[in-house]
Protein backbone atom coordinates (compact mmCIF):
# COMPACT_ATOMS: atom_id res chain seq x y z
CA UNK A 1 0.00 0.00 0.00
CA UNK A 2 1.67 3.44 -1.07
CA UNK A 3 -0.18 5.30 1.29
CA UNK A 4 2.23 3.92 3.94
CA UNK A 5 5.03 5.29 2.21
CA UNK A 6 3.77 8.16 0.87
CA UNK A 7 2.36 9.50 4.34
CA UNK A 8 5.91 8.89 5.73
CA UNK A 9 7.60 11.29 3.29
CA UNK A 10 4.91 13.83 4.00
CA UNK A 11 6.19 13.26 8.26
CA UNK A 12 9.69 13.80 7.47
CA UNK A 13 9.20 16.81 4.98
CA UNK A 14 6.94 18.51 8.65
CA UNK A 15 10.16 17.70 10.69
CA UNK A 16 12.37 19.40 7.89
CA UNK A 17 9.87 22.40 8.18
CA UNK A 18 9.78 22.69 11.56
CA UNK A 19 13.30 22.31 12.04
CA UNK A 20 13.76 25.67 9.81
CA UNK A 21 10.91 27.71 11.87
CA UNK A 22 12.62 26.62 15.07
CA UNK A 23 15.99 28.16 14.33
CA UNK A 24 14.04 31.11 12.90
CA UNK A 25 12.69 31.23 16.23
CA UNK A 26 15.48 30.58 18.50
CA UNK A 27 17.27 33.76 16.78
CA UNK A 28 14.55 35.72 17.72
CA UNK A 29 17.36 38.56 19.18
CA UNK A 30 20.06 37.87 16.98
CA UNK A 31 21.25 40.89 15.31
CA UNK A 32 20.75 41.18 11.26
CA UNK A 33 19.55 37.64 11.67
CA UNK A 34 17.35 37.04 8.08
CA UNK A 35 14.89 34.17 8.49
CA UNK A 36 14.19 31.12 6.12
CA UNK A 37 11.46 29.77 4.46
CA UNK A 38 11.30 25.70 3.68
CA UNK A 39 9.96 24.76 0.40
CA UNK A 40 8.93 21.40 -1.05
CA UNK A 41 8.70 19.32 -3.58
CA UNK A 42 6.60 16.29 -4.74
CA UNK A 43 8.40 13.30 -6.15
CA UNK A 44 7.95 10.94 -8.63
CA UNK A 45 4.75 9.31 -10.40
CA UNK A 46 4.03 6.29 -11.68
CA UNK A 47 2.24 6.59 -14.70
CA UNK A 48 -0.65 4.09 -15.58
CA UNK A 49 -2.11 6.20 -18.19
CA UNK A 50 -0.87 8.80 -20.35
CA UNK A 51 -3.26 11.76 -21.38
CA UNK A 52 -3.41 11.27 -25.17
CA UNK A 53 -3.04 8.09 -24.71
CA UNK A 54 -4.83 5.22 -27.48
CA UNK A 55 -7.89 4.04 -25.97
CA UNK A 56 -10.65 1.21 -26.78
CA UNK A 57 -11.54 1.45 -30.51
CA UNK A 58 -8.75 3.71 -31.01
CA UNK A 59 -10.00 6.84 -29.30
CA UNK A 60 -7.54 9.46 -27.36
CA UNK A 61 -7.92 9.26 -24.19
CA UNK A 62 -8.39 13.03 -22.39
CA UNK A 63 -6.96 12.33 -18.51
CA UNK A 64 -4.29 10.11 -18.08
CA UNK A 65 -3.90 8.22 -14.15
CA UNK A 66 -0.94 9.10 -12.58
CA UNK A 67 -0.08 7.88 -8.80
CA UNK A 68 2.33 10.18 -7.12
CA UNK A 69 4.50 9.02 -4.37
CA UNK A 70 5.12 11.37 -1.43
CA UNK A 71 6.96 14.88 -1.38
CA UNK A 72 10.62 15.73 -1.07
CA UNK A 73 12.10 18.58 1.12
CA UNK A 74 13.08 21.16 -1.17
CA UNK A 75 15.07 24.53 -0.61
CA UNK A 76 15.52 26.85 2.13
CA UNK A 77 15.49 30.28 0.76
CA UNK A 78 16.81 33.28 2.64
CA UNK A 79 14.51 36.10 2.93
CA UNK A 80 16.61 39.38 3.02
CA UNK A 81 13.94 42.00 3.87
CA UNK A 82 14.59 44.46 6.27
CA UNK A 83 14.28 44.47 9.63
CA UNK A 84 13.09 46.85 12.31
CA UNK A 85 15.95 48.94 13.73
CA UNK A 86 16.94 49.25 17.72
CA UNK A 87 18.17 52.72 19.14
CA UNK A 88 21.10 51.20 21.42
CA UNK A 89 23.37 54.66 21.46
CA UNK A 90 26.47 52.99 21.26
CA UNK A 91 29.22 54.83 18.96
CA UNK A 92 30.46 51.74 17.53
CA UNK A 93 27.03 50.10 16.34
CA UNK A 94 25.43 50.60 12.95
CA UNK A 95 22.38 49.17 11.05
CA UNK A 96 22.60 48.64 7.51
CA UNK A 97 19.33 51.07 5.76
CA UNK A 98 18.87 48.43 2.49
CA UNK A 99 21.21 46.40 0.83
CA UNK A 100 24.40 45.63 1.58
CA UNK A 101 26.68 43.78 3.72
CA UNK A 102 29.94 44.73 5.99
CA UNK A 103 33.15 42.97 4.65
CA UNK A 104 34.86 41.50 7.64
CA UNK A 105 38.14 39.88 7.26
CA UNK A 106 38.56 36.26 8.53
CA UNK A 107 41.76 34.77 10.45
CA UNK A 108 42.95 32.55 7.34
CA UNK A 109 43.15 35.99 4.98
CA UNK A 110 39.65 35.50 3.57
CA UNK A 111 36.74 37.44 3.35
CA UNK A 112 33.47 36.96 5.04
CA UNK A 113 29.78 39.41 5.02
CA UNK A 114 27.54 40.26 7.71
CA UNK A 115 24.69 42.32 8.42
CA UNK A 116 25.06 42.66 12.10
CA UNK A 117 26.39 46.31 13.21
CA UNK A 118 27.20 45.45 16.81
CA UNK A 119 30.67 46.48 16.11
CA UNK A 120 33.36 47.28 18.82
CA UNK A 121 37.27 48.34 19.02
CA UNK A 122 39.93 45.79 19.62
CA UNK A 123 43.49 46.89 21.32
CA UNK A 124 44.84 48.33 17.69
CA UNK A 125 41.62 50.63 18.02
CA UNK A 126 40.15 48.86 14.75
CA UNK A 127 36.56 48.57 14.00
CA UNK A 128 35.93 44.78 14.55
CA UNK A 129 33.16 42.16 15.38
CA UNK A 130 32.19 41.07 18.47
CA UNK A 131 34.59 38.09 17.63
CA UNK A 132 37.54 39.84 17.14
CA UNK A 133 36.90 39.80 12.59
CA UNK A 134 37.82 43.33 11.78
CA UNK A 135 36.00 45.07 9.10
CA UNK A 136 37.20 46.14 5.56
CA UNK A 137 38.35 48.59 4.86
CA UNK A 138 40.17 48.80 8.30
CA UNK A 139 39.06 51.81 10.62
CA UNK A 140 41.53 52.77 13.12
CA UNK A 141 39.75 55.31 15.44
CA UNK A 142 42.22 57.17 17.92
CA UNK A 143 42.64 56.63 21.64
CA UNK A 144 42.18 60.12 22.22
CA UNK A 145 39.07 60.77 20.33
CA UNK A 146 36.09 63.63 22.53
CA UNK A 147 33.66 62.47 20.11
CA UNK A 148 32.52 59.53 17.19
CA UNK A 149 30.19 59.72 14.38
CA UNK A 150 28.94 58.56 11.25
CA UNK A 151 27.42 59.73 8.47
CA UNK A 152 24.57 57.81 6.68
CA UNK A 153 27.35 57.95 3.36
CA UNK A 154 30.25 56.00 5.63
CA UNK A 155 32.24 58.45 6.42
CA UNK A 156 33.50 57.89 10.15
CA UNK A 157 34.16 61.39 11.85
CA UNK A 158 36.29 61.91 14.80
CA UNK A 159 37.21 64.53 17.66
CA UNK A 160 40.32 65.19 19.60
CA UNK A 161 40.77 67.97 21.99
CA UNK A 162 41.85 71.27 20.76
CA UNK A 163 41.38 69.91 17.48
CA UNK A 164 38.40 69.88 14.69
CA UNK A 165 36.59 67.08 13.38
CA UNK A 166 38.22 64.80 10.98
CA UNK A 167 37.37 62.23 8.67
CA UNK A 168 39.45 58.97 9.68
CA UNK A 169 38.34 56.84 7.09
CA UNK A 170 35.01 55.63 5.42
CA UNK A 171 33.22 52.44 5.40
CA UNK A 172 32.42 50.59 2.36
CA UNK A 173 29.36 47.84 1.98
CA UNK A 174 28.91 45.24 -0.40
CA UNK A 175 25.70 44.03 -2.00
CA UNK A 176 24.97 41.27 -4.36
CA UNK A 177 22.79 40.46 -7.14
CA UNK A 178 21.31 37.60 -5.04
CA UNK A 179 21.69 37.67 -1.55
CA UNK A 180 20.18 34.13 -1.38
CA UNK A 181 23.04 32.51 -3.29
CA UNK A 182 25.03 33.47 0.10
CA UNK A 183 26.35 30.24 2.60
CA UNK A 184 25.66 31.28 6.37
CA UNK A 185 28.71 30.30 8.30
CA UNK A 186 27.62 30.56 11.52
CA UNK A 187 28.03 34.01 13.69
CA UNK A 188 26.38 36.17 11.59
CA UNK A 189 28.23 35.99 8.85
CA UNK A 190 27.96 34.45 5.22
CA UNK A 191 30.26 33.56 2.41
CA UNK A 192 29.35 33.64 -1.35
CA UNK A 193 29.24 30.96 -3.84
CA UNK A 194 28.85 31.55 -7.74
CA UNK A 195 24.60 31.58 -7.31
CA UNK A 196 25.33 34.77 -5.46
CA UNK A 197 26.31 36.73 -8.36
CA UNK A 198 29.58 39.54 -8.34
CA UNK A 199 30.46 41.43 -5.40
CA UNK A 200 29.30 45.17 -5.65
CA UNK A 201 32.35 47.08 -3.52
CA UNK A 202 31.43 50.72 -2.55
CA UNK A 203 30.36 53.69 -0.01
CA UNK A 204 27.06 53.24 1.47
CA UNK A 205 24.01 55.56 -0.57
CA UNK A 206 25.83 54.69 -3.92
CA UNK A 207 25.24 51.42 -6.55
CA UNK A 208 22.47 49.98 -4.93
CA UNK A 209 23.68 49.71 -1.50
CA UNK A 210 22.40 50.94 1.67
CA UNK A 211 22.84 53.81 3.72
CA UNK A 212 24.18 53.62 7.83
CA UNK A 213 21.75 54.16 10.42
CA UNK A 214 24.54 55.35 13.31
CA UNK A 215 23.93 53.86 16.78
CA UNK A 216 21.22 51.23 15.56
CA UNK A 217 21.25 47.67 15.41
CA UNK A 218 18.95 46.06 12.65
CA UNK A 219 16.91 43.05 14.75
CA UNK A 220 15.38 39.79 12.62
CA UNK A 221 13.17 40.13 10.31
CA UNK A 222 11.20 37.57 11.24
CA UNK A 223 7.46 38.23 13.09
CA UNK A 224 6.79 35.78 16.09
CA UNK A 225 3.50 35.47 15.54
CA UNK A 226 3.75 34.57 11.97
CA UNK A 227 6.30 31.94 12.60
CA UNK A 228 3.98 30.20 15.84
CA UNK A 229 1.40 30.24 13.05
CA UNK A 230 3.40 28.18 10.77
CA UNK A 231 4.18 26.04 13.94
CA UNK A 232 0.37 25.30 13.95
CA UNK A 233 -0.19 24.69 10.35
CA UNK A 234 3.33 21.80 10.24
CA UNK A 235 1.86 20.46 13.27
CA UNK A 236 -1.73 19.93 11.70
CA UNK A 237 0.22 18.58 8.40
CA UNK A 238 2.16 16.72 10.58
CA UNK A 239 -0.98 15.33 12.36
CA UNK A 240 -2.21 14.41 9.18
CA UNK A 241 0.26 12.45 7.20
CA UNK A 242 0.04 10.21 10.72
CA UNK A 243 -3.56 9.96 10.31
CA UNK A 244 -3.19 8.36 6.95
CA UNK A 245 -0.31 5.88 8.13
CA UNK A 246 -2.87 4.72 10.51
CA UNK A 247 -5.71 4.48 8.03
CA UNK A 248 -3.83 2.43 5.49
CA UNK A 249 -2.82 0.20 8.96
CA UNK A 250 -6.50 -0.47 9.78
CA UNK A 251 -6.98 -1.33 5.67
CA UNK A 252 -4.51 -3.66 5.40
CA UNK A 253 -5.34 -5.27 9.10
CA UNK A 254 -9.37 -5.45 7.54
CA UNK A 255 -7.72 -7.56 4.43
CA UNK A 256 -5.84 -9.20 6.60
CA UNK A 257 -8.80 -10.93 8.73
CA UNK A 258 -10.90 -11.47 5.73
CA UNK A 259 -9.76 -15.45 6.33
CA UNK A 260 -10.96 -15.51 9.95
Amino acid sequence: MRALSTSATGMVAQQFNLNVVANNLANVNTQGFKRQIAHFQDLLYQNIRIPGGTGAGGTMVPNGTQIGLGVSSGTTTQVFTQGTFQLTGNDFDMAISGEGFFRVLMPDGTTAYTRDGALGIDGQGRLVTQEGYPIQPEIIVPPDRTSFNIAPDGTVMVSRPGQPNEAIGRIELTRFTNPAGLVRLGGNLYVPTPAAGDAVNGPPGENGIGSIKHKFLEMPNLEVIEEMIRLITIQRAFESNSKAVQTADEMLQTANNLKR
